[in-house]
């Protein structure tokens, strides 16, 4: 039987983001493979730390070393310690979060590279992360036997930035969970309103860690655009503190947009149904994503999407979202009004996303995952 080490550790690191794709993506190749001997690899924690593994054929492989101890012995000493050492035998490891380990020369080795955010943005990582991606991410990727790319905009920036040939990439997107559906529970969505102050407020929403990539700074400048017209609308961000944050305050103070911007933090994955679906649209003007998973959740909600022209964003959005260059905020404020103005556009916006957002589920990623692993262990063998 095979035995497959996948890196869990982001899943118990990261909340959101790169995090919740760990999370999502191993619980669903749970239900699509019940047979396989899985490791999962979390670094920083002890066994009797972590809850049960998502399948009765999945185990915890753990190690008291931190990821950042591990990124010094692994990546910067480069130290050719194998994670067997701490994951025990494996016939192929995955990594899943831009960053290989030193494996040994029999074990097949998958690397998931989500984007090229601090290639092609700089501010999109703080400047030691950037150091650190720009030294190690291209090195993961030659080394890697196959890369997972979240999408084709990704794959795209793979072979142009480090020319990794095509046929080395695989696209595989991210999935929808079910919870994810509006909420008509009148009871329910309003007490989670209630719980971040957003009680009978008119407002539209971004989901995402606060940093210049997201360009919170250009929708508070096309929403201030609305509220001059005398139009009453706020705008709600849920996403924890990342860095450079000054540009986004200092926006809201330039434009005496204090009382209409709420700053929400991280949000719960729970909560986060119950906000797409109060929402009047879901505002994703980011100048770059890899994959962009709150435009197909806010459409799975039945929330109107607005969203950039950029990266991978028409990618994901398809036919069913409005898109505008996110750097102009005219054309932002007037995407905005859009749906709020035009109950037909609004209608019809709904109904698309919600028959886009069905291209899109976990269980198809997992299906797809298990497919490349099969063929990765089946070319180990051939070789």
């Amino acid at each position: 039987m095979s035995r497959i080490a996948i890196d869990y550790t982001p899943a118990y690191e990261q909340g959101g983001g790169i995090g919740r794709y760990v999370r999502e993506l191993t619980a669903a190749l749970a239900i699509e493979d019940p047979v396989t001997d899985y490791r999962l690899f979390v670094a920083g924690s002890k066994r009797e730390q972590l809850s049960h593994p998502p399948g009765s054929n999945f185990d915890w492989r753990t190690t008291i070393l931190t990821p950042r101890w591990l990124a010094r012995i692994w990546q910067r000493a480069q130290l050719p310690l194998p994670v067997e050492a701490f994951a025990g035998p494996m016939d192929l490891f995955h990594a899943t979060d831009f960053v290989l380990p030193p494996t040994l020369p029999r074990t097949r080795s998958l690397l998931t590279v989500h984007d090229l955010s601090f290639l092609r943005v700089p501010d999109a990582a703080s400047p030691s992360l950037r150091r650190y991606l720009e030294a190690v991410a291209p090195r993961s990727v030659k080394r890697a036997d196959h890369v997972l790319a979240d999408s084709q905009a990704t794959k795209d920036d793979l072979i142009e930035i480090y020319r990794t040939p095509a046929d080395k990439i695989s696209v595989l997107y991210s999935g929808v969970d079910s919870r994810f559906g509006r909420v008509t529970d009148e009871m329910a969505l309003k007490e989670v309103l209630d719980r971040h102050d957003l009680k009978d407020i008119k407002y539209v929403l971004s989901v995402g860690t606060v940093q210049p990539r997201k360009n919170y700074s250009g929708a508070i400048r096309a929403l201030s655009i609305i509220r001059d017209q005398g139009i009453d609308l706020h705008y709600a961000i849920a996403g924890g503190s990342g860095w450079l944050e000054d540009e986004m305050y200092r926006s809201i103070r330039e434009t005496a947009m204090e009382d209409r911007v709420h700053i929400l933090g991280f949000v719960p994955d729970e909560d986060l149904p119950a906000l797409y679906s109060g929402a009047r649209a879901l505002l994703a003007v980011s100048l770059y994503e890899g994959f962009g998973l709150p435009v197909l959740e806010a459409m799975a909600c039945g929330t109107p999407v607005i969203t950039s022209n950029l990266s991978s964003l028409p990618e994901v959005a398809g036919d069913a979202g409005i898109l505008v260059d996110p750097l102009d905020t005219e054309a932002i404020s007037n995407a905005i009004m859009r749906p709020l103005t035009d109950a037909a556009l609004r209608r019809q916006l709904v109904a698309a996303g919600l028959e886009h957002v069905k291209r899109f589920t976990w269980a198809s990623a997992a299906s797809q995952l298990k497919s490349i692993y099969d063929e990765m262990l089946g070319a180990s063998v051939n070789t």
